[in-house]
């Protein structure tokens, strides 16, 4: 089989890097490395990771003095990465058994595909892990390029992937001012280089805990659009300029986060989520101010019942204005329980 160089970036993770590791290991892989890059943390990360190195001669460590951050270290392992594929995993996720070997045998058959994604699962820290279909259920799509490219404008959504290198050089580096999505243009920037694999099928598991980077970003979630609206900007004005001259693509990504704003808004609204609920509102009427005469209907059209929907999503304001007669700008009380009660996500 073909090699692979894999990079796990590591912050704090110590706890989590061992069990990381072990899923990569068990890929059965034989022309395999690893490099651990481990950002100045203060936690034990570096020393699990120098004892994992000295355990196993595929494993090689870059330890930073300070932290550059995570950007920084990605483009590190690009820098450092000559197997014949690549791949990147933080050291807080997991991938699921033979993943990366199935990406690879697939590749290997389709030269006209640039690199293969999957989907991935997600599991909250301290559960166990979510079962997952036979490996035999796997199957794999090509998708062209800017096909891959329109769909992930209408979805906003990642997973694990396996770059040729050589692909992944051609495309150069990750940009540093896109703190929070700067992984999502780059999957953009990849399929301007040729075909997509993609699976259905889970190839790895992201886990849920409270120092996530991106559940944290998403507790806001009018800033988490206008992050990936950095993210097309970015990309739209630079690679994928012609896909927005010839397919207007960027307005189809555009359209999408203001009508995501535009419903996500309604619902918190609905839950009486007054402060989230106008902030994503006002993010969707600063990018289209016809939506505050005119709703985007298209999107609600995509569900079962659309006008039954809206219709239940107006009462359901009105009855929690009603119930939570507050400003907009203010959060309604927060319901008190004992100290060993969950908190409801």
């Amino acid at each position: 089989m073909a090699s692979l160089d894999v990079v796990v970036t590591c912050y704090q993770y110590g706890h989590f890097l061992r069990e990381c590791v072990a899923s990569i290991l068990a890929q059965q892989i034989d022309g395999l490395r690893v490099l651990i890059i481990d950002n100045a943390s203060t936690d034990n990360s570096l020393e699990v990771a120098r004892q994992l190195a000295e355990e196993d001669c595929r494993i090689e460590v870059a330890a930073h003095e300070r932290n550059l951050g995570h950007v920084a270290s990605f483009n590190e392992g690009i820098d450092w990465a000559k197997a014949d594929y690549f791949a990147m995993v933080c050291a807080d996720d997991l991938l699921t058994p033979g993943s990366f070997a199935r990406a690879i045998s697939f590749l290997e058959q389709h030269r006209e595909a640039g690199f293969a994604i999957g989907k991935e699962i997600l599991f909250r820290d301290g559960e166990a892990l979510p079962e997952i279909p036979l490996e035999g259920e796997a199957q794999w799509r090509i998708l062209s390029g800017p096909d891959f490219i329109a769909d992930r404008c209408r979805k906003l959504y990642t997973g694990p992937a396996v770059v040729r290198t050589a692909i992944q050089k051609k495309a150069g580096h990750y940009r540093e001012a896109l703190f929070f999505t700067c992984d999502y243009e780059m999957l953009l920037r990849l399929a301007t280089f040729g075909d997509v694999a993609e699976t259905a099928y889970p190839q790895g598991y992201r886990r849920l805990h409270g120092t996530n980077l991106a559940v944290v970003h998403q507790l806001d979630r009018a800033l988490d659009l206008g992050e990936f609206e950095a993210a097309f900007e970015s990309f739209f004005q630079n690679e994928g300029r012609p896909l927005a001259e010839e397919r207007h693509l960027d307005r189809l990504a555009r359209r999408n986060l203001v009508e995501n704003a535009y419903w996500w808004g309604v619902r918190d609204l609905t839950k009486g989520r007054w402060r989230a609920g106008f902030s994503l509102l006002r993010f969707a009427f600063t990018r289209s101010p016809i939506l505050l005469f005119v709703p985007p209907l298209g999107f609600l059209c995509e569900e079962n019942r659309p006008l039954y929907r809206l219709a239940q999503a107006v009462q359901k304001i009105i009855l929690s204005s009603r119930k939570y007669p507050q400003s907009p700008s203010a959060t309604p009380p927060v319901k008190r329980t004992n100290s060993n009660s969950k908190i409801a996500g």
